[in-house]
């Protein structure tokens, strides 16, 4: 993305109108870190969902005008004029201050996983708005970049009416892209498995293109070398486990999700944020298994990464027992999942066992 600072360095003698767009850009851009930290607005007034939800609407439409207005003048021969570059610039600058209001209105009590929701797609707006006007006055008149500028910042508008209502559907929102970043790592990880070949496809491809300038012993460059290219009969073993502890992770999710769901109540929004706050943590501790399962396999590392993974398992079903999205945790299905993941690490651990005390 361009810095709003580095072409004014690089051309001090702008046109008084690109030079307008310029000082915009870095206006909008001093905006930013005050959008990814800022608090809600205290107030004494009683929250309106409804009302807020339609003058969001409003706001991202009044940046769509705005931005769409801005490229097709400076999308021409001649340029603004700089009294009309000011009227266009305090156009955009007032759409964007008016967002930013909207979003620092909704209470946090509202629920921290829905002004998540609320803040990324605000910053999607500021942070677009402000690179169109970048490439505005570093590219002026008709330019690809013009285009795919504008149609960021017009498909971030477009997305505010798709934002969740409420904690609880922001909740199941983020939980359900959780669940799919499992389940498209796991996909991965059989895939590779079923090939016995983790690198399948990548090796033969390169080497073939190669074969007239490589010998035999050479190794490809930016890929693993042949003795690290494939797995041993130990590494195919201790995947075994592995495997089945990304499904127990993939399960999991589903049924945290399937509870926040059928369960969830939209007021206790607390505990939907405490649930969602664990249960991200998985996806991110499923890759770091998944990376760690590649040749040259490290069996120390796997079974730290495996550690890691079970213990935001445990805590998210935990959280999740605990909460009242369980009704019945005596006779839930969370102590059979616990045991699933329990039954995986010992395995793991039996696996790893030499290595770990050598």
């Amino acid at each position: 993305m361009a810095s709003a600072a580095a072409p004014a360095a690089a051309d001090s003698t702008l046109p008084p109108a690109l030079e307008q767009l310029r000082h915009l850009a870095g206006e909008l851009r001093f905006l930013l870190p005050g959008v990814r930290v800022g608090e809600a607005r205290e107030t004494t007034k009683e929250f309106d969902r409804e009302t807020f939800w339609r003058r969001f609407r409003e706001a991202a439409l009044a940046v769509s005008r705005a931005a769409t207005t801005l490229t097709e003048v400076f999308s021409r021969l001649p340029l603004p004029s700089p009294q009309e570059t000011q009227k266009f610039s305090e156009q955009v600058h007032a759409s964007i201050k008016a967002i930013i209001a909207v979003y620092y209105s909704l209470p946090k009590d509202q629920g921290i996983t829905l002004r998540k929701l609320v803040r990324s797609a605000t910053l999607d707006i500021v942070d677009g708005m402000a690179q169109l006007v970048e490439v505005l006055y570093i590219t002026p008149t008709q330019s690809p970049e013009n285009l795919i500028s504008y149609n960021s910042v017009w498909e971030a508008c477009q997305q505010v009416p798709r934002i969740p209502r409420d904690n609880k559907a922001a909740a199941l929102s983020v939980l359900t892209k959780s669940v799919d970043l499992v389940k498209d790592a796991h996909e991965e990880m059989e895939q590779a498995v079923e090939e016995c070949d983790p690198y399948y496809g990548l090796l033969s491809d390169i080497e073939e293109d190669n074969s007239d300038n490589h010998s035999d012993e050479e190794d490809i460059l930016g890929c693993p070398s042949n003795r690290d290219s494939y797995w041993s009969e130990e590494d195919q073993e201790l995947i075994i486990p592995c495997l089945a502890l990304v499904r127990a992770s993939k399960a999991c999710l589903k049924k945290i999700r399937l509870s926040v769901a059928e369960n969830g109540k939209k007021d206790q929004v607390a505990q939907l944020d405490d649930i969602v706050d664990i249960s991200d943590e998985i996806s991110p501790s499923v890759d770091d298994l998944a990376l760690s399962i590649y040749p040259p396999v490290c069996h120390p590392t796997v079974r730290i990464n495996c550690a890691k993974l079970v213990s935001v398992l445990k805590k998210a079903l935990e959280i999740t027992k605990a909460s009242h999205v369980t009704p019945q945790p005596e006779d839930s299905w969370i102590p059979l999942l616990i045991n699933a993941v329990d039954h995986c690490m010992n395995r793991i651990k039996e696996l790893t066992q030499h290595e770990v005390e050598l």
